[in-house]
């Protein structure tokens, strides 16, 4: 999508220079740094430092990594893949893509051959992620045109949590996607903006990724969105995830299971958008997904420094991610058919 006119994708391979280049997410919305990713250390400080964050990202990103780990020849693909894993347990597209590309080496040692295979299957699983969001976008569309059509050429109010734009996956984003192309395609849309505390990843980068291609929005506190429903003022709620188990539970940004319960109090269509990389079907419900616990400093400090906002020695306790389960889902937006 844009920044500045200028078209971007969240991760990138240079052939020219045999480099992979992404943006800097921890930087944004001050500044936009482009990072190199060189070695293999590189992609793990990446995922779990979060300079690159968003469940179909973090999977693109792994593979990437896994070539370049592959032409360092320092470790096994399995031995990566381990580390890898362990750097954000809640999102599977993290285990799927470093699956992916376990399956196309067996017990192959390591080669310049190899290697070339290694960035061909990340390469395609970026190409994966891409179209399938362009697909998910279309998809919402439909939802989006048929509000409009109610309501008349009024704006059509969609509340987001988290960042699942462009951001988050590689290009388009997914519960951001049906926005964009509503938004290219001359629909009127405004988007209510949660902060997404404790990272705001809501307020730093869905206002910012929004903003630079051109579609209106409005930054509100996370706990405004169940006020702005019950006045009417949310047409529809487009969320995206890290994971959806077998049943259809939804594990994402903690927060969005508050959403989903207003939504469903004040009959306001809740959708969930992921491409396929994100269903897990080898995990029965959410309850059984591995809730990240992340840093206190993420409570206590609103930046890295900025003073405490609470008592010293408070006590913290910092979930990533919670539980939507499927009964208060309206409908999953994969990029294939509306369910």
């Amino acid at each position: 999508m844009n920044i500045q006119g200028r078209h971007f994708t969240a991760i990138w391979y240079d052939p020219k220079t045999d480099g992979v280049r992404y943006i800097d997410q921890t930087k944004l919305p001050w500044e936009l740094v482009i990072r190199e990713m060189t070695t293999f250390a590189d992609g793990i400080r990446a995922i779990r430092d979060m300079e690159v964050r968003g469940a179909p990202l973090i999977g693109v990103t792994a593979a990437l990594a896994m070539y370049i780990g592959v032409k360092e020849g320092e470790q096994s693909p399995a031995e990566m893949a381990v580390l890898l894993n362990a750097t954000r347990p809640t999102a599977v597209n993290l285990a799927y893509a470093t699956d992916q590309m376990l399956r196309i080496c067996g017990t192959e040692k390591l080669s310049a051959g190899l290697a070339s295979r290694f960035l061909q299957r990340a390469l395609e699983l970026r190409e994966e992620e891409i179209t399938r969001c362009r697909m998910i976008g279309e998809q919402g569309l439909s939802l989006i045109s048929e509000i409009a059509e109610r309501k008349g050429g009024e704006p059509v109010n969609i509340l987001t949590h988290c960042n699942a734009g462009w951001l988050a996956t590689v290009d388009y984003g997914t519960a951001l996607a049906p926005v964009y192309l509503a938004h290219d395609s001359g629909i009127p849309v405004h988007v209510w903006v949660d902060e997404t505390r404790p990272r705001n990843q809501g307020a730093k980068l869905t206002t910012y990724e929004l903003t630079q291609h051109g579609v209106p929005n409005t930054l509100i506190v996370d706990n405004a969105g169940g006020l702005l429903m019950q006045q009417g003022k949310v047409d529809l709620v487009l969320v995206g995830a890290d994971r959806i188990t077998a049943n259809g539970d939804v594990v994402n940004k903690v927060g969005t299971y508050l959403k989903a319960l207003a939504a469903s109090d004040n009959q306001v269509p809740f959708y969930v958008a992921a491409p396929p990389s994100t269903f897990d079907q080898q995990t029965a419900t959410g309850r059984d997904v591995p809730i990240e616990e992340r840093s206190k400093n993420e409570v206590l400090f609103t930046d890295d420094h900025g003073s405490s906002i609470a008592p010293e020695g408070t006590p913290v306790h910092n979930p990533g991610f919670d539980i939507t389960p499927a009964r208060l889902v309206t409908g999953y937006l994969d990029g294939t058919i509306l369910a």
